[in-house]
């Protein structure tokens, strides 16, 4: 691993746990060892590599919504979809702690964010597609394109939702995998009312291992 791939491996560990704004360059030089010009040697800013760390997240979110060309879509294609991306939201949780404030503050990584989401809702909307070929699912054309902007948001923002939910429980800095999971289950829950009935208690029980494991 070079120096730049370090560095931006301890920016992600470091964003994760203290939250990006309460992590300079220079916290992260001093976690590596490193001087602060070694550091700005490869990143200008901090920005550049919090946009770098994006590009990361995009990249892995696109490979984790193709649809595959070899098989009809299945219950549990579409319950890996949802591991993949909540998991992808773990790994790069800061981002979805505070996304609005980078959108607000980058307007590069504004412009890249806003191509990013519709890139995914065309993604999440053919899995949709693939889900209704393969019967799984009854629903039209006009109801895949809300469900998934529904889905969608629902998944970008459950963790705003669980620092905001459970603000006077103290839990609201305790993002665990376990609880960011949970909402899998909420997604699912979306999909519900157009589920075909022989499939119905397959997805249920699919469903409820995400509520069991929060």
């Amino acid at each position: 691993m070079n120096t730049k791939e370090r560095i931006l491996e301890a920016a992600l560990v470091l964003f994760n746990e203290q939250g990006e704004r309460n992590v300079t360059t220079n916290h992260i030089a001093a976690h590596l060892g490193i001087s602060p010009g070694n550091l700005y040697y490869h990143f200008r800013n901090k920005s550049e590599i919090v946009y770098e760390i994006y590009q990361e997240y995009e990249q892995l979110v696109d490979q984790t919504l193709e649809v595959p060309e070899d098989h009809d879509l299945t219950i549990q294609d579409k319950a890996h979809y949802l591991e993949a991306v909540f998991e992808g939201m773990w790994v790069f949780r800061f981002l979805h702690r505070d996304l609005a404030y980078f959108i607000d503050n980058d307007e590069r990584l504004r412009e890249r964010y806003t191509e990013f989401s519709r890139r995914c809702l065309e993604k999440v909307g053919a899995i949709y597609y693939g889900l209704r070929r393969a019967g799984i699912i009854d629903i039209s054309d006009e109801e895949i394109k809300a469900l998934a902007i529904n889905s969608w948001l629902v998944a970008t923002s459950w963790a705003t939702y669980l620092r905001t939910a459970d603000y006077d429980t103290g839990l609201e800095d305790q993002i665990t995998r376990d609880r960011l999971r949970r909402g899998i289950y909420q997604v699912f829950a979306l999909e519900r009312p157009y589920l075909k009935e022989h499939v119905r208690e397959e997805v249920e029980d699919v469903q409820l291992s995400f509520l069991s494991n929060s």
